[in-house]
């Protein structure tokens, strides 16, 4: 009896945790972001200033494709041109309350920035960019 009693609790704790899972605050699968970079950043091998679009998908990335990619983006008539896609490097990160980009000075030569990492208003999860071009 008492066995029965012990696996019917396991049973309804995997039941809950597994709904609860189910329902709880998940990202979305894919995730897009529109900043404006006032400095000219470097974006894999390409030098970019003003309106560019971040999309992330996890499908993507559950595939082994590219996961990330940053397009310019044109106020009015939406993504063109694709600057750069890459596989992302995962971390878990404090969410932040707005998208947010992390860069470094450009030491190799010598103006702008570099893009490091970006992140999504209120996901936990941070995206690093490859220091070698994985451009695809």
């Amino acid at each position: 009896m008492r066995s029965r009693f012990v696996v019917g609790s396991l049973l309804m704790t995997v039941v809950f945790a597994t709904a609860a899972l189910a329902s709880g605050d998940r990202r979305p699968s894919r995730q897009w972001a529109t900043i404006y970079l006032f400095t000219p950043t470097l974006i894999g091998s390409t030098f970019v200033q003003g309106p560019v679009l971040f999309v992330h998908d996890d499908a993507k990335m559950a595939r082994g494709e590219p996961c990330t990619t940053v397009q310019l983006f044109n106020p009015g008539e939406g993504p063109s041109e694709t600057i750069f896609s890459f596989h992302c490097i995962p971390r878990q990160a404090k969410a932040p309350k707005m998208f947010r980009i992390q860069t470094r000075p450009n030491t190799e030569m010598g103006f702008g920035c570099v893009l490091v990492e970006y992140q999504f208003a209120g996901d936990p999860e941070a995206h690093g960019v490859p220091t070698s071009a994985n451009a695809h």
